[in-house]
């Protein structure tokens, strides 16, 4: 692995339990593309700490829910910044993602959830 460093998921909670001050972003490299590993991460997380997760996914929220593997994951996120990035709707004054396209979906309700842009995610049974 050139760059950076295996790690297990006992590792990895115990860096992130350390920082009693910090939350918890799953980016860069799709975390949908492990989704085993960060569900058994996201878990942990939760069952451990009190740790709000944030994710970062090019796939959507319809994908993920459309797919039972993936959607194994949403359960343990507080929020979901879905969609892939485009250039041609790049935006650097969005908060939180990069282009227009993209959403942040909150997927626990807290009382501050009121940032511009986001939606609210509508469970149909």
């Amino acid at each position: 692995m050139a760059g950076g460093k295996e790690m297990s998921v006992d590792e990895l909670l115990e860096l992130i339990k350390a920082d009693e001050f910090s939350d918890v972003s799953f980016s860069g490299g799709d975390p949908f593309y492990q989704v085993e590993a960060f569900t058994e991460l996201a878990r942990r997380i939760k069952q451990e700490t009190s740790k709000t997760i944030w994710c970062w996914t090019g796939f959507t929220i319809e994908e993920i829910q459309a797919d039972e593997h993936l959607a194994q994951l949403l359960p343990y996120l507080d929020v979901l910044v879905d969609g892939p990035f485009i250039m041609d709707q790049r935006d650097t004054e969005l908060l939180f993602r990069g282009s227009a396209n993209q959403r942040i979906i909150y997927l626990t309700k807290k009382d501050d959830d009121l940032c511009e842009g986001a939606v609210e995610l509508v469970k149909l049974k």
